[in-house]
């Protein structure tokens, strides 16, 4: 199975990345998932399903105790690889 991952992580700061951020960012980055876009507002990323899995996981983990105190995030099969 295929799937995406979109997230944000909170507070905002407009000024600069806060830790939160620029960790969760880190994650999906150093994971084995391809097509992974980072932005300011939003991130997004595909792969196989226990890589987005095992990512989400670090992801939320790491962000967390880098000060997130909000992480908004959705998960989707990549359509056409469901089974």
């Amino acid at each position: 199975m295929r799937l995406r991952v979109e997230f944000t992580t909170e507070p905002f700061d407009l000024d600069e990345a806060p830790a939160h951020a620029v960790v969760a960012r880190e994650v999906i980055q150093n994971a084995r998932l391809d097509a992974v876009d980072v932005g300011p507002f939003g991130n997004t990323a595909e792969g196989g399903g226990d890589e987005v899995l095992t990512a989400v996981d670090a992801l939320l983990r790491r962000a967390l105790a880098s000060g997130a105190t909000r992480v908004s995030l959705q998960v989707n099969v990549v359509e056409g690889d469901a089974a």
